[in-house]
This record gives structure tokens, C-alpha cells and sequence, in this order.
């Protein structure tokens, strides 16, 4: 099968793109290195830099393509909120000009990776693909604007188009950058070196996360792509397991045999105070169920942590 992916230099589009060539498909990658490290894509993945708004560009790279994974994407909510017209003109702009290309292209299928962001606060849990959406932030709405775009063309042009809302991804290769790091990598990085670790909102790290290990979310986006019968399908991506950021400590704690220096801040928000995906769907559409335990992934983090790697 020949595919292309768009931001598949980035943490989730390494895993993909190396697995689908490990498999012997042909993979195409275009990515803009904002954020993204092509020196970790197997050799065989054919890359090219560039920025997903680029139509022309999309429209050489899309030739004779079956399936398109669209993963682009600046993924800080803190930034979101600082800079909401970038995230609307990469998340759903670039959006619109994928679909567009793919519509040109005659592209049989699109994966779209949306996000568990775009939920907000929610009063059951764990929350359901038909939970009425509550973005609180730029890049929540940004995705949630994405998804009806992927939604309203695929179906206008008939092009297969399957979103799945993915939760916290963490796991190996996770990028730690110095504003807003993702919270799994920078708290097993700062308690396996002995620094410190931030709690916020009241009572400091009780607010919960779905965690859901990269490799859990390939396996996901590789059916998706294959699996017939789940054109339409807006499909939850998580563990189904709901953890606080306290018991995450606790967790990494055990890891890495570190006893973690807590600060709490508890004046400061720590976001919407639960997040738990409801994976009934996905099992269901695409016969796939989590296999890594928070434990386990987190246990392989720690030993890459403590190999400086």
C-alpha cells in the first residue's frame, strides 16, 4: 500500500511511518520540522520538508496514493491560547488543504488524528464518542473545526474518512521541549534526575488523564487505515483508564525507584478536572484493544532514562 503522512516526522508519526515500512509498504512523509526529528525515520521512508498548507506540494506527493494519514499539527494548548490564528491556519487550514488534495488526488482513504481535547470538561465519564464537544481552548476548537472539515469533504466526494480522538499519547521518543513540556516524559525525566515536579489545581494533582501508550496508538491508526466497513467512524483512542497526575507520580516513583521533590501550585488551574475515553467503539470498529499498561510503558521510559537516552 502506498501512503503519505503528513507530520510524520513527530513523535506519533515516526512510529507510524517506521512501522508501515518495516511492513513494506511505501511511505511518504511530508513534515515541516517545527517540531519534528527526521533522523528517526527508517531509511526506507521516503521524506519530504514542507508545510501542509502547500496544495501543489500535497498534490506531487499524493500521486498514486491509497491511504493519507493526517497527523500535522501544533499540539500546545498553552500555545494555542498565545498564538489561536497559527493554530487555526496549521490544524484547520492545513486540514481543509489536505482534504482538498485528496479530493484532486483521487486519495481512497484519510485517517485524521484528532484529539480527546476537544471534550473539555465532562460530567460522566468515561466520555463517549456522542459527549457533546466543550473545547476550552484554540487548539481544542482547532481540531474540532478539522474534524468537520475531514467529515464534510469526505463525504461530499466520497473519500473513506475515519477520525480517532486520541487521548494522552506518551512513550518512547516523546519530545521534552523547555515551554510546555507533555507531562509523562518531563515528570520521569525530572524525578529520575532529582528535580522537581509541579502539581496544580486544588488539591494538587487530582485532576485525571487517560494515558495511552505510542504503540497502542499505532496499532489504532494502522487498522484504521485498513479496515474495511468503518468509513464515517469517529472512534476514541486511550487506555479506558483513568488516572490522577498524583497517582501518575506514584507510578513513576515505583518506576524509577526515585522518590519524586513535589511542588504544588494550587492557585494555578490544572485544566479540566477528569479525562477518561470510553474505547467501547474502537474495540468494537476496529477489533483493537490497549496492551501496554501504564506501568509497563512507564518502566520502559525509565530505563531509557536512566541510559541518558
Amino acid at each position: 500500500m502506498r501512503t503519505l503522512i503528513t507530520g510524520g516526522a513527530g513523535f506519533l508519526g515516526v512510529a507510524l511511518a517506521n512501522r508501515l515500512a518495516a511492513e513494506g509498504h511505501a511511505v511518504y512523509v511530508l513534515d515541516d520540522l517545527t517540531a519534528g526529528d527526521r533522523d528517526r525515520l527508517d531509511p526506507r521512508v521516503l521524506f519530504t520538508r514542507g508545510d501542509v498548507r502547500d496544495v501543489p506540494r500535497l498534490w506531487s506527493l499524493l500521486a498514486g496514493v491509497q491511504v493519507v494519514y493526517h497527523l500535522a499539527a501544533r499540539v500546545s494548548v498553552p500555545e494555542s491560547i498565545l498564538y489561536p490564528v497559527d493554530y487555526n491556519a496549521v490544524n484547520t487550514g492545513g486540514t481543509v488543504s489536505v482534504m482538498s488534495a485528496a479530493r484532486d488526488a483521487g486519495v481512497r482513504r484519510v485517517v485524521f488524528t484528532s484529539s480527546g481535547t476537544i471534550y473539555g470538561e465532562q460530567t460522566t465519564q468515561p466520555i463517549v464518542e456522542g459527549a457533546q464537544p466543550r473545547p476550552s481552548n484554540p487548539y481544542a476548537v482547532s481540531k474540532l473545526a478539522a474534524e468537520h472539515y475531514v467529515r464534510a469533504i469526505g463525504d461530499l466526494y466520497r473519500i473513506e474518512t475515519v477520525i480517532l480522538r486520541i487521548f494522552n499519547a506518551y512513550g518512547p521518543g516523546q519530545a521534552v521541549p523547555p515551554a510546555h513540556p507533555p507531562v509523562i516524559p518531563h515528570f520521569v525525566r525530572q524525578i529520575t534526575a532529582g528535580g522537581s515536579v509541579v502539581l496544580h489545581g486544588n488539591p494538587p494533582g487530582g485532576q485525571t488523564r487517560d494515558f495511552v501508550h505510542v504503540d497502542d496508538v499505532v496499532e489504532a491508526l494502522c487498522r484504521a487505515g485498513a479496515t474495511g466497513g468503518v468509513t464515517g467512524a469517529t472512534l476514541n483512542i486511550g487506555s479506558g483508564v483513568e488516572t490522577s497526575l498524583a497517582d501518575l507520580i506514584a507510578a513513576i516513583e515505583r518506576a524509577t525507584g526515585r522518590e519524586a521533590q513535589v511542588l504544588a501550585s494550587p492557585e494555578q488551574s490544572g485544566g479540566v478536572a477528569r479525562m477518561c475515553a470510553d474505547i467501547r467503539a474502537a474495540r468494537t470498529a476496529l477489533d483493537w484493544s490497549p496492551s501496554v499498561a501504564l506501568a509497563d510503558g512507564l518502566a520502559g521510559l525509565a530505563a531509557l532514562a536512566r541510559g541518558g537516552r
